[in-house]
C-alpha cells in the first residue's frame, strides 16, 4: 500500500477572534446538548474538516477566560450559524456554561487555526470514539460520498446517549454502553476493534476520546493491522486526571 495515494493535506486559515450570538439550544440526548451561535461575526467562517476545532472562550472571574476545544459540528454560512455540541459532565467551566446557556448571550470563539484534509478516495473508513468524538463522527458521516463503506464504533453511557447519525455512505455502526463503568476506560473500545474484520482495500482509521484509549488503537491498527501510519489519525480530546488536553498522536 503506497501512503501517497490518498491525499491528506494540512490546511491553515486566518486566526479571527468571533463574538457570536446564542440563537438555539436543545437537548440531543440527556447528556449532549446542541447550541447555535450566529451572527454576523461568521462571515469568512472556514472549516474544511470534519474534525476541525474552535477556541471556545468561556467567561470567568479571572483575569483571562477559560478556553477549550470543540468540533464545529455544522456550519451554515447562509444562516450565518455555527453549531456546537457540549457533553454535560463534569462541573467543569464548559459543561456550567452550556447547562445554562439561554437564547440572546453571547459567546467568544477563534479559529479553526487549520484543517487536516483527507481525500474521499479511500475505499472504507473506520471511525472510533467516545462521546466527545461523536460531533466529528456525526459531521464525517453526513460529508462522505454515497455508498463509501464505513464502519463506526461509539462509546456512550447508555442507551438513551444514542444519536441519529445521517449518513449517506453505507454504515455500520455500533453502540458501546459503558453503564457505570468510569468514561475513559479503554476495554470496551479496545475489545471492539481488535474483533472488527476490516475490509479490503485502502482503508483511513480515525479515532478520538479518552487519549489513552486512542493511542493503543493506533499502534494496534499499525502495528497489528499493518495499516500505514499516514492513514490512521488519533486524537485525545481528554485525558484521565488532567484538565484540558487535546492530543495528536504521531510517531
Amino acid at each position: 500500500m503506497s501512503e501517497s495515494k490518498h491525499s491528506i493535506e494540512r490546511v491553515r486559515h486566518e486566526i479571527r477572534r468571533r463574538e457570536l450570538e446564542v440563537r438555539r439550544v436543545r437537548h440531543l440526548t440527556p447528556q449532549m446538548l446542541r447550541v447555535t451561535l450566529g451572527g454576523e461575526a461568521m462571515q469568512g467562517f472556514v472549516s474544511a474538516a470534519a474534525d476541525d476545532h474552535v477556541k471556545v472562550f468561556f467567561p470567568d472571574n479571572a483575569a483571562q477566560p477559560i478556553a477549550r476545544d470543540y468540533t464545529p459540528r455544522r456550519v451554515d454560512l447562509r444562516a450565518l450559524e455555527l453549531e456546537l455540541d457540549f457533553v454535560l459532565h463534569g462541573d467543569g467551566p464548559a459543561a456550567q456554561w452550556a447547562a445554562s446557556a439561554r437564547a440572546g448571550q453571547m459567546l467568544s470563539i477563534g479559529g479553526p487555526r487549520g484543517s487536516f484534509v483527507v481525500a474521499d478516495d479511500f475505499d472504507w473508513y473506520l471511525l472510533v470514539g467516545d462521546e466527545t468524538a461523536l460531533p466529528a463522527i456525526g459531521r464525517r458521516l453526513e460529508e462522505l460520498r454515497e455508498n463509501t463503506r464505513v464502519q463506526a464504533i461509539v462509546e456512550v453511557a447508555d442507551a438513551a446517549e444514542r444519536q441519529l447519525l445521517d449518513s449517506r455512505a453505507a454504515l455500520e455502526l455500533s453502540w458501546l454502553y459503558r453503564g457505570h463503568a468510569p468514561a475513559g476506560e479503554a476495554a470496551g473500545l479496545l475489545a471492539a476493534v481488535h474483533s472488527l474484520t476490516l475490509p479490503p482495500g485502502d482503508g483511513y482509521a480515525w479515532i478520538a476520546g479518552e487519549s489513552h484509549m486512542a493511542r493503543a488503537l493506533r499502534e494496534h491498527l499499525v502495528n497489528e493491522r499493518g495499516l500505514p501510519k499516514a492513514w490512521v489519525k488519533a486524537a485525545g480530546y481528554w485525558k484521565r486526571g488532567a484538565v484540558a488536553t487535546h492530543e495528536t498522536h504521531t510517531d
